[in-house]
């Protein structure tokens, strides 16, 4: 993720990962965010996370361990 341009509606999990982490301050796991793809959260025909569009969808489910 260091020196690269991050685009946040297309972010690969593990960037979208690390982001999350620092600017949340609780430590998201790339496995996470693949546990939400899994479970429906929307990802692009590349699989990369929107990270609008994920909050989005995680604030539409009644209740997630994501």
């Amino acid at each position: 993720m260091s020196g690269k341009k991050l685009n946040p509606l297309s972010m690969a999990p593990a960037d979208a990962a690390r982001l999350l982490s620092k600017a949340g301050g609780k430590a998201v796991t790339e496995q996470q965010i693949l546990d939400a793809t899994h479970a429906g959260a929307p990802v692009n025909d590349a699989g990369n996370i929107n990270l609008v569009h994920l909050g989005a969808w995680l604030n539409s489910i009644p209740d997630t361990d994501c």
